[in-house]
């Protein structure tokens, strides 16, 4: 896990690289939440009569309970989250199908565990038996686990505007005055998850695999465009959440920077940045067998021309201090409960599968 994490030796190393970094699982929960993921391909919308706008469109099921519990369908039918590679598993093999052919499979895994089958019930007024369990109650599961266990509004930050004025240091309140001020970060951090939900070219540096459309030749990540269709939002990825920030990194949507400090030096002029960027930046798994087209598109100097050419932000001048005193007012918005969550690692799970 984390930094730990390596890319795997024989039978098991890996084939691919992930396309992009992991969002934060941090307050998806609110109901201020109306887009999900870096494309915001998973948004609230009665577009297929099913109150959301996903990937499966008509073919999502109905019942569900937020946009968090439509967003932990999706996982499953994934080869780069749990479906593994083609030819691996039955479940890779009916995602190329259609992707409602993979949900009755897994919810046949759950009926087909007893010990699942008596939760279930226990949960769900309208589940008696396990062919009462459909996937919708599973994903309803997933989404009331991951609120309890990533609600987090217990900063220093909250203390300090619930009226604790001693809750922030001197540095994080020059921090914080300079956030809402002169940095102009809190135009698109805003509201209390610090986030407009909005999307913005900034320029990240590309590379690895991106989350390619289906029809495009070359292996680049073209945002939210991918999602959309619109030329105007190549490039653009959401607005993260800054709650929790510190226990986020890597940052951008590929994990380019390492540090907090990296990505708002980023911020504040794109194009040096972007320029000054190097790979061993990106601090991947070593794998020497993907070493020679991890950075392709880094290195194609008119898809760089390209990404350029359409920065959202305008260059900013602070004052090493000054970011020093942004990064503190970050720190701020870590939880005092940090990654210590309510329920933790379990001690077994119902299927009897090993936890790691």
């Amino acid at each position: 896990m984390g930094q730990n994490r390596t890319a795997g030796i024989g039978k098991d190393k890996i084939k691919k690289r992930i396309p992009r970094n992991a969002p934060g699982l941090w307050n998806l929960g609110s109901k201020e939440i109306t887009t999900l993921l870096h494309d915001g391909r998973i948004s609230v919308s009665n577009l297929f009569d099913n109150h959301f706008n996903t990937p499966a469109e008509e073919w999502l099921p109905k019942g569900l309970d937020n946009i968090l519990a439509a967003q932990a369908l999706f996982p499953m039918t994934r080869q780069f989250e749990m479906a593994g590679n083609p030819g691996e598993n039955e479940i890779i093999g009916l995602s190329h199908r259609r992707i409602d052919t993979v949900w009755p499979v897994i919810t046949n895994r759950i009926r087909a565990i007893p010990e699942y089958v008596e939760l279930f019930i226990e949960a769900f007024d309208d589940v008696d038996s396990s062919l009462d369990i459909n996937i919708t109650h599973i994903a309803n599961s997933i989404s009331a686990f991951e609120i309890h266990e990533w609600t987090s509004y217990d900063s220093p930050f909250d203390d300090y505007i619930n009226g604790n004025k001693e809750a922030l240091t001197l540095d994080q309140i020059k921090g914080m005055n300079l956030f809402y001020g002169k940095a102009n970060c809190s135009v698109c951090h805003s509201g209390s998850l610090f986030t407009n939900q909005e999307f913005y070219s900034i320029a990240i540096p590309q590379f690895g695999p991106g989350r390619t459309r289906k029809f495009d030749p070359y292996a680049r990540d073209v945002g939210r465009m991918g999602e959309t269709d619109d030329i105007n939002d190549m490039y653009k990825f959401k607005t993260p959440s800054l709650r929790n920030v510190t226990l986020t990194g890597p940052y951008g949507h590929n994990g380019a920077y390492p540090t907090i400090e990296g990505i708002i030096r980023h911020h504040l002029n794109p194009i040096k940045m972007y320029n000054n960027w190097r790979p061993e930046m990106a601090n991947l798994p070593k794998a020497e067998w993907l070493e020679q087209i991890d950075f392709v598109t880094f290195s194609d100097k008119k898809e760089q021309e390209r990404i350029l050419s359409r920065i959202d932000i305008k260059p900013l001048e602070l004052s090493d201090q000054e970011i020093n005193y942004l990064v503190q007012f970050l720190n701020s918005l870590t939880g005092k409960s940090e990654n210590n969550r309510p329920l933790g690692k379990p001690k077994k799970v119902p299927s009897g599968l090993v936890i790691d």
